[in-house]
């Protein structure tokens, strides 16, 4: 069985590494306090303790990492130019199948597997671009001597991430495209229960659309973080990093919410006192979590996607982005529209909340009122004023 790392971000049960081999004798010098290569990955991944998704989707690189090298009776200073190569191949095809890839399960189960299934081109890019950041942190910590990733020829086009990210978004077409599946009504004969994931299949769209939110954040919103303040709605979010801001709520996301609440069966408007999840399970009242509001986005674009190719050879190309679609295109789509749709820039960094988020926020009571009726140009409506497509 592979043994997961038994470490988690802060605010869950298991704080410390499980121990394996000890660390050789040449690793006295180091600044941190370990003793095996699970441990000191462990003191890597708690400096990201207080952001949860950064926390999880380092650990499981770092993890797959690990059990590779465990598999092979290696560790962390073993990994050679040529080692990077073999480490690469494998993340496209983790083999033996039935030991590395599985569905979900607990992290504590025995079927618990590392994979869902081999990785893309993309993916292993992304893998290698955190692994990096690992092997720099060892270097620094006095665990490691050397950094392979240093040797590779194509590090430029292999490890800057940044360099697709542009297109990492659904054009206007498309998306207006997606909008109106996402607004067909159910069929006559629909359940209760259909109708329900309908109704929040369409909310969580529209939140995603409207807000520019990050999965994390969107699963941990509250009904009293969206609050009025002289006569305008704003929601209120604590981001990466811990970084709190109010954002804008424009009209049409205040028009979902109300409609998601009639679903509920709470009236129109959230309370200050109303700290109940905005996302919830099919029972209507408890939350969802970021992997289980992952999956239900992924299986969405999904269902778009064979609608969409059904509609003929012409639409395959958007199939295929639909299918390529993450939830975090969700963000980057709202970002990409709403400077498309003549946002100005100083307020698109705000509502993205980039790294400048504190510095800007102090202006933020001289300009609310530009800055609201700027982003209210940002909408749902499908009505031909607001589809023009020219920049």
């Amino acid at each position: 069985m592979k043994k997961p790392l038994g470490v988690e971000p802060a605010g869950d049960s298991m704080q410390e590494a499980a121990l394996v081999e000890r660390a050789p004798p040449d690793a006295r010098s180091q600044l941190v306090e370990a003793g095996s290569d699970r441990e000191v990955v462990a003191a890597w991944l708690m400096e990201y303790r207080t952001s949860p998704q950064t926390f999880r989707q380092y650990r499981k690189e770092a993890e797959r990492l690990l059990l590779w090298l465990e598999s092979k009776g290696k560790r962390l200073s073993h990994i050679d130019r040529r080692a990077l190569d073999e480490f690469e191949a494998f993340l496209a095809r983790p083999t033996p199948v039935t030991e590395w890839v599985g569905p979900p399960r607990p992290r504590q189960s025995d079927e618990w597997r590392p994979f869902r299934k081999g990785l893309s081109a993309a993916s292993r890019r992304q893998a290698l671009v955190i692994l990096q950041t690992l092997f720099g942190w060892l270097i620094e910590a006095g665990w490691l001597h050397q950094n392979p990733f240093r040797l590779m020829r194509d590090k430029r086009r292999r490890l800057d991430n940044t360099s697709d990210s542009i297109e990492r978004y659904l054009e206007r077409p498309l998306w207006r495209w997606c909008w109106q599946q996402l607004n067909m009504g159910p069929p006559a004969d629909a359940t209760p229960r259909i109708h329900y994931e309908l109704e929040r299949r369409r909310f969580v769209f529209a939140f995603a659309y409207l807000l520019a939110p990050r999965v994390s954040e969107m699963s941990q919103a509250r009904m009293n973080d969206f609050r009025m303040r002289e006569g305008q709605w704003w929601w209120q979010v604590i981001g990466k990093g811990g970084k709190r801001a109010s954002i804008p709520v424009p009209d049409a996301m205040m028009t979902a919410l109300i409609q998601w609440r009639g679903m509920l069966g709470l009236p129109a408007m959230p309370s200050p006192e109303e700290e109940t999840p905005v996302i919830r399970a099919l029972d209507g009242r408890r939350g969802v979590g970021d992997n289980q509001l992952y999956r239900m986005i992924k299986a969405t674009f999904e269902r778009l996607a064979q609608t969409r190719e059904h509609e003929g050879e012409s639409t395959s190309h958007d199939a295929q982005r639909l299918r390529q679609a993450t939830p975090h295109w969700l963000r980057h789509t709202a970002i990409t529209h709403q400077a498309q749709q003549g946002v100005e820039l100083r307020y698109l960094s705000r509502t993205a909340r980039h790294s400048r988020l504190e510095t800007t926020a102090r202006y933020l009571h001289a300009e609310t009122q530009e800055w609201h009726g700027q982003i209210n140009r940002h909408t749902l409506d499908l009505s031909d004023e607001h589809q023009d497509d020219t920049l």
